[in-house]
């Protein structure tokens, strides 16, 4: 491929995807697949058709490339035949894999208690905290402002999240404690959480939540696998145990989709083990040995 093909092509559609308000990494997410594409190809991409879809594929199944990522792929590349080379009919027949659905890792409320006392520091303690009492994903605690804590509504500002939607969650009273300790120690000025380099010009990166949330399931014992979503899982789940209407996490967790929402359902083992079997309704009846 020569850059006088390539240019063009790779400048139309970041101007589609800019249209249409793609976050930066959905946009490089998408160049690169594009790019993947053309180099398994061979060629510009803008020439190929359903065969060499089919083809790339195949070659991404056998590869051992995960369900998720193949099918992000042909997102990506639906998006660039439909929106920048306006060819909708070469990705009509694009089959999507079907990824198996796992139940998420989830703590018990003993495990989150132990896993927030592990934390090494205030900081990370107030910010896995703030995770666990408010549901949000891992980039939503990354980008919290501290003008986002509105302490007379007692709610939390989540500023553009996933789907650009802006909502709000609940501030549980602990953790407005908690946060007004981190802060008379701290004192950051705008983000909430900011990066220890970069003098505090930018947020702790999900990276770096991640690390920390490593650090202290070491430190508190639990083998489970726990990373920030774990804690998301979690207060969707203790929310339910608790019995909350579905309706209601639905809003907080900020799904689209209530199905989305009840796979909580099958996890939520305390709710589970209060109902109680129909075996349990049936009459007492005389057990009779055979004859």
């Amino acid at each position: 491929m020569s850059d006088e093909t390539v240019s063009p092509l790779r400048r139309r559609m970041i101007e589609e995807m800019t249209i249409r308000q793609f976050s930066p990494k959905v946009q490089k997410d998408y160049l690169r697949h594009v790019k993947n594409f053309a180099v398994f190809l061979g060629r510009s991409p803008d020439k190929a058709d359903f065969e060499d879809i089919r083809r790339y594929q195949l070659h991404l199944s056998t590869s051992g490339l995960g369900v998720p990522s193949r099918n992000i792929a042909m997102t990506a590349l639906r998006f660039f035949f439909r929106a920048t080379l306006n060819r909708p009919e070469v990705t009509d027949r694009v089959v999507f894999a079907r990824e198996a659905r796992r139940l998420p890792v989830v703590l018990s409320q003993e495990e989150v208690a132990r896993f927030l006392a592990a934390a090494p520091n205030l900081k990370a303690r107030t910010m896995l905290t703030t995770a666990y009492a408010t549901g949000l994903r891992v980039h939503e605690v990354s980008v919290l402002k501290v003008g986002d804590i509105d302490s007379e509504r007692m709610a939390v500002r989540v500023e553009q999240g996933k789907g650009r939607k802006d909502r709000y969650v609940m501030l549980s009273p602990q953790l407005l404690e908690l946060l007004r300790t981190y802060w008379s120690q701290y004192r950051p000025r705008y983000w909430l959480f900011p990066s220890p380099w970069n003098e505090g010009m930018a947020p702790l990166t999900p990276r770096q939540i991640n690390r920390l949330c490593h650090v202290a399931a070491e430190q508190a014992g639990i083998v489970k696998r726990v990373s920030p979503h774990t804690l998301r899982h979690s207060f969707a789940t203790h929310l339910l145990e608790n019995k909350t209407d579905i309706r209601v996490i639905q809003v907080l967790l900020g799904h689209k989709k209530l199905d989305t929402t009840a796979l909580y359902t099958r996890v939520a083992l305390k709710a589970i083990g209060e109902i109680t079997s129909p075996l349990d309704f049936l009459p007492v009846a005389e057990v009779r040995p055979p004859a």
